[in-house]
């Protein structure tokens, strides 16, 4: 006698209902526009607001889940984005930024009024991501900034406080607004960092 194969019980669909990522992607994520070619980042301060002019459009942009990147009230996630570091520039009181962290490998200024993070600048010539800067697009009024394209370090925000039987939600919601959640960061930007390492070990052809 043959017995009839069951099939497993499929698992109950986890609820998204609630669950909020960052301002600029809960209600979706917008397109960037072609041809965009920067624009300018203020911070909070009501009065002598720091402005940095960014003149390019980004790439790589995502919502990371560090405890480092700077995050607008209520948000789990930041969002960042990269910049070739001779398109960034200071216009505005730039007087007012501050490194928050000197000895950390992104030298994050943050404007010292508000405490809005302006850009990030790596000045190690040794690391992989010399020569970009990381920047928070929310920070301008213009519209056509590159979209966000995944999630980085979402393990991180329990660090931050979200409880651990929350993270099947959030993973969840950042697959239905289309931004795989990775525990580190994409592959193409992971590749970057070891192809970079192998060329300066001598293991890959220059």
């Amino acid at each position: 006698m043959f017995w009839k194969k069951e099939k497993p019980a499929e698992k109950p669909a986890v609820s998204t209902s609630g669950v909020k990522i960052h301002p600029q992607v809960d209600n979706g994520v917008h397109a960037g526009r072609e041809g965009f070619a920067g624009g300018t980042l203020t911070c909070h301060c009501a009065t002598d607001p720091v402005k940095v002019r960014v003149d390019a459009q980004t790439a790589h942009n995502h919502v990371c889940g560090c405890t480092k990147c700077w995050k607008p009230t209520g948000a789990v996630f930041s969002q960042v984005a990269v910049v070739s570091r001779d398109k960034v520039h200071v216009v505005e009181n730039g007087d007012k930024l501050k490194v928050v962290d000197p000895s950390a490998v992104i030298q994050r200024y943050a404007c010292t009024g508000c405490g809005v993070h302006m850009y990030g600048r790596i000045e190690s010539t040794a690391h992989p991501f010399y020569g970009l800067d990381f920047v928070h697009t929310e920070l301008s009024n213009e519209d056509g900034w590159s979209a966000p394209e995944f999630a980085a370090f979402v393990s991180s925000i329990i660090e931050a406080g979200t409880p651990p039987a929350r993270m099947p939600a959030v993973r969840a919601r950042l697959h239905e607004l289309g931004l795989e959640p990775y525990d580190c960061l994409s592959p193409p930007l992971m590749d970057a960092i070891a192809t970079h390492i192998a060329k300066t070990a001598g293991t890959l052809a220059a």
